[in-house]
């Protein structure tokens, strides 16, 4: 099968449409931003409706901002890990903590526009747990994986061709990261570099993250591996 992927840049983040024999939709953006997904589906020659479901990544703000607007202009079905879907239900605002120098300072710089920000709510419709759980139903080949460690409720779209999106798991652009690699910002690393082996056993060949353009796992591979 023939697996389309369409980078979908909504504000700061970027969204994945996937186009398998049905089309998904992976994470949701910044809030006010579901005019832009309208543009890209038009773009494509996409109806808005054809997305089935929408794949959130994990809680932040900037991934699920605009997923109550798309879902009501698609009809999709919202899937979220069941340790965030309040962040959603609820509007609730987490941040995780920096990891580096750079990814402290920036969640400082981020804490003074926190307060302007409000994630409309909705409904998650299939909750995740921590099974692997396939996407044939959806016409996609591939599954949702449980990838803990950016956030606990943080998950991954494994296309059974490497594609791996994984939110936040990896970073690859400015302002967060000049080159490709690990998250700066993280509730625990030692789960991000756990969830990464997981994701490399399972196949994953490419990355498609929210920050930054994708890359080769071996940037991964070289970030996990000990250097003396």
């Amino acid at each position: 099968m023939t697996v389309r992927i369409h980078t979908v840049p909504l504000g700061p983040d970027n969204s994945y449409i996937v186009q398998g024999e049905g089309t998904i939709l992976i994470d949701g953006g910044a809030p006010k931003n579901s005019g832009r997904f309208v543009a890209a589906c038009e773009k494509l020659s996409l109806k808005p409706e054809t997305v089935a479901l929408i794949v959130l990544t994990h809680g932040h703000w900037d991934h699920i901002g605009s997923a109550a607007e798309i879902k009501e202009i698609t009809g999709a079905q919202i899937a979220m890990h069941r340790d965030e879907k309040d962040c959603l239900e609820k509007s609730r605002i987490l941040t995780p903590p920096g990891v580096t120098l750079w990814g402290k300072l920036f969640v400082r710089i981020m804490a003074l526009f926190l307060p302007r920000i409000h994630v409309p709510k909705s409904t998650v419709d299939v909750v995740l747990d921590d099974e692997e759980r396939s996407l044939a139903d959806y016409g996609i080949p591939g599954s949702v994986l449980a990838t803990p460690g950016h956030s606990k409720g943080s998950v991954s779209v494994l296309l059974n061709t490497g594609e791996a999106f994984v939110g936040d798991l990896a970073m690859s652009g400015f302002p967060l990261r000049v080159r490709p690699g690990l998250p700066i910002l993280a509730e625990n690393m030692e789960e991000v570099r756990k969830s990464w082996k997981r994701l490399l056993s399972k196949g994953a060949k490419r990355v498609y993250p929210a920050h930054g353009k994708p890359f080769s796992v071996d940037a991964i591979i070289n970030a996990l591996s000990p250097h003396p």
